[in-house]
């Protein structure tokens, strides 16, 4: 089993003169760094739209399948001639390690008004539409309507007319978003970089994908949801955690052989190498809650037919190139359905010390598994070492590792290279030894995530820290 390492970095952190992240120099600069440091894998989280009104998260999306047109690199437009210097010079703003939302989207948007009048059809363009047809030719009207009348698609009455202008501008949105991300993908693979995207489980109640598929949803007549996804009370939430997603109805997935879920990650396989997916445990049993509920705490589980699902989906991708995110509630059933289907797990350092022999603890990894020192949605290490644990707990930690280390960040990630998990995935906030300031998203909390970008770095030491890392621990 070959032993590969990674670095989870969202596009949205990356530098850029333009205010985020984008599929623009930058990208592919950072594909460099990876190659040049002894990386296999690049992870990222959601490519889908994001919007403020819901925390800018990718995981509420209006769409599971579109790509974020905050994504699309101004300096790549102007490149294929859509956007003159000017244009371009105009988009550009003071560094800074945040993300400024609201004017991000309005520099985007003006980009894309430009590059949209100079965009000429052609036959890839045309692939394309044809290609993604069975989503597209939701979505594009979908968005339409939804930014003429500004509301959700179940207090829709009368439909404004759309025009065929206003489809073709979409769908060109959408073409140019999938164009820069399969050349970016292109050059990783080039370098010997594999793609970890991420499969969340659940779309968002007002989005293109319930809105066109109402049948596979647990819907009541007038669209609201007749029961919302969550997870019960726990350590971490005294009333549990309410998702507000529409929950799945899987015995209409079965009578139709799971076919939205084959298209979707046949989709998703197109961008991505390696699939995390998400929630893994809502394969098994999924927690639900009554609409209208103000907490998690009168939910109830019901088993959901992931044996069937993943044969199904076996049958269409038998490498089945996939990461279980199975974090959370986790009881054998979900333990078995994992391994019955040969899927790597996930195993996370920060959640290794506080529980009796913990499977986070790197004495307890198998092989097939994935270990990360922390995920997207946790403080990041230094925060978490020096601002969350207790004194006591953190002599908890000092005791597992042997000896007082002078630099905690490394430490852990050393104890995480040195795994026997086939993969390794460190997130780039842990790899700079930052703190709670570069926090990528807090649960339950709606202002001030996914903000982070990255600033300045010694990318050259970093390299070299990661290559010795590699050699060390047998992950060349």
């Amino acid at each position: 089993m070959e032993r590969k390492a990674g670095v989870l970095l969202h596009i949205s952190s990356l530098p850029s003169e333009f205010g985020v992240g984008d599929l623009g120099p930058s990208a592919y600069q950072f594909v460099d760094f990876l190659h040049h440091s002894g990386q296999r894998l690049w992870q990222v989280l959601p490519l889908n739209p994001t919007e403020e009104a819901h925390g800018n998260s990718p995981y509420f999306s209006t769409s599971l399948f579109a790509g974020n047109p905050m994504f699309i690199s101004p300096e790549l437009l102007h490149g294929d001639g859509l956007i003159d210097r000017q244009t371009l010079e105009s988009l550009k703003v003071p560094p800074s390690d945040r993300i400024d939302y609201p004017q991000v989207y309005r520099l985007k948007e003006k980009a894309l008004e430009v590059a949209l009048k100079n965009f000429n059809k052609d036959r890839d363009f045309e692939l394309f539409c044809e290609e993604n047809q069975f989503w597209l030719d939701s979505y594009a009207p979908y968005s339409i309507v939804r930014k003429k009348l500004k509301s959700p698609w179940w207090e829709w009455k009368e439909l404004p007319e759309v025009s065929e202008e206003e489809l073709f501008k979409e769908k060109v949105i959408q073409y140019l978003f999938f164009k820069q991300w399969r050349e970016l993908k292109a050059y990783a693979n080039s370098k010997g970089i594999l793609l970890v995207g991420d499969l969340p489980i659940y779309p968002a109640p007002d989005s293109a994908d319930v809105w066109a598929n109402k049948d596979i949803f647990k819907l009541r007549q007038d669209g609201l949801p007749e029961v919302v996804a969550g997870v019960p009370p726990d350590y971490f939430s005294k009333t549990g955690q309410l998702w507000g997603n529409p929950v799945y109805r899987w015995e209409r997935l079965r009578e139709r052989d799971f076919d939205w879920w084959i298209l979707r990650i046949r989709h998703a396989l197109r961008l991505f190498d390696i699939l995390r997916l998400d929630h893994f445990r809502g394969f098994c049993a999924f927690y639900q809650v009554p609409y209208g509920e103000k907490t998690a705490e009168k939910g109830w589980w019901e088993k959901a037919p992931g044996y069937e699902l993943l044969e199904r989906i076996r049958r269409e991708f038998p490498h089945m190139p996939f990461i279980a995110e199975d974090l959370g509630t986790i009881d054998q059933e979900v333990i078995k359905l994992r391994d019955h289907f040969g899927l790597p797990g996930t195993k996370v350092l920060a959640f290794a010390f506080f529980e009796k022999n913990s499977s986070h603890l790197p004495h307890n990894h198998t092989p097939n598994s994935v270990v990360y020192t922390t995920t997207h949605d946790n403080m990041p290490l230094k925060g978490w070492f020096y601002e969350e644990l207790q004194p006591h707990q953190r002599a908890v930690v000092l005791d597992y590792i042997g000896y007082p280390p002078n630099n905690i960040n490394e430490a852990l990630i050393r104890l995480a290279y040195m795994s026997v998990a086939k993969y390794c995935i460190i997130p780039m906030q842990d790899l700079l030894g930052l703190g709670k300031e570069a926090r990528m998203n807090t649960p339950g909390t709606s202002k001030g995530n996914w903000e982070w970008r990255i600033g300045d770095i010694p990318w050259e030491k970093l390299a070299q820290f990661l290559v010795f890392l590699c050699e060390t621990y047998g992950r060349e």
